[in-house]
């Protein structure tokens, strides 16, 4: 595809307003990302973690000035208010669920952040009832944009945009090896650095303590990583998410997460990497496709 383009989010997103001053103080002794650094021109991906350090949510967090927004999965957004309301205790806060207010619109393909004058990941501007930002962990991911509901085709596409499915933006993520929530990651299971938290900037290492930071500095100080979420192609239908990955002896090398026609992600042991062994599931083989940002270097 060449061009710019948009879409709605599939399954739609929800957002969560978070007022009152307590707002970043409070946010930010709970993610693995540094809440200070957000403001109206900037924004960040985050997550939330067990306090063993296993994934529960992540999401993008904006401000639109008087309140911070988090931008997270729609059929879990409630239990993540639920989950923050419980550490609220006596903060000066305020959490609302602002879903049926605000639509995320996926805009990404040439020059789209340039249309609305971002130039980097994690800049973000105000928009009339939304917030444009660039997405903060991949500039080829393009942009997500809250706009008020039922204003955000007619907006884009006086912007110049064209409009295009979803599933052309999810299948640019899988293969540039974006874990998606809980599509790709298994709650109360899955750890950051093993899916690309640290290199696509969802971890600040100087931030100081969150609920999970000791697990997560741990595995990355002392090489703790064994496997890794990554891009795999291969011919055909995807095969369903958790279908096992073997080695040529037979024996479980990964698991597949979400994907599409011909490429997918999937979970694969660092060991299997290195030494280039030989993938298959469903009497198929399958063949890594390490996207440029890793730090696990050519194949």
């Amino acid at each position: 595809m060449s061009g710019a383009f948009f879409a709605p989010a599939d399954p739609p997103r929800g957002v969560l307003r978070i007022a009152g001053e307590d707002r970043v103080s409070f946010l930010q002794g709970l993610v693995s990302n540094d809440v200070r650094t957000v403001d109206e021109a900037h924004g960040i991906w985050a997550a939330m973690l067990t306090p063993q350090g296993k994934y529960l949510f992540d999401f993008f967090v904006t401000s639109d000035g008087s309140a911070l927004l988090l931008e997270g999965e729609g059929a879990r957004i409630a239990d993540l208010q639920r989950r923050l309301s419980m550490f609220k205790l006596r903060a000066k806060i305020d959490i609302s669920d602002v879903s049926t207010t605000l639509t995320l619109w996926h805009v990404w393909g040439d020059g789209a952040a340039a249309a609305l004058g971002l130039t980097a990941p994690g800049e973000a501007r105000g928009l009339e009832g939304g917030i444009a930002l660039a997405d903060p962990r991949l500039a080829a991911l393009g942009m997500r944009i809250l706009l008020l509901s039922g204003t955000g085709a007619p907006f884009l596409t006086n912007a110049g945009f064209t409009e295009a499915s979803f599933a052309e933006w999810d299948r640019l993520r899988i293969a540039e090896g974006v874990p998606d929530g809980s599509r790709d990651l298994i709650i109360e299971k899955s750890i950051l650095l093993e899916n690309g938290f640290d290199e696509l900037h969802g971890v600040a290492w100087d931030k100081g303590c969150y609920v999970g930071q000791e697990l997560t500095a741990r595995t990355k100080y002392r090489g703790l990583v064994k496997k890794r979420l990554i891009p795999v192609t291969f011919e055909g239908p995807a095969p369903v998410p958790g279908t096992i990955i073997l080695g040529p002896d037979g024996g479980e090398i990964g698991e597949f997460r979400a994907g599409q026609d011909g490429i997918a992600l999937a979970v694969v042991k660092l060991d299997a990497l290195k030494e280039r062994i030989a993938l298959a599931a469903d009497g198929r083989r399958v063949e890594p496709a390490l996207p440029g940002w890793s730090r696990l270097g050519p194949l």
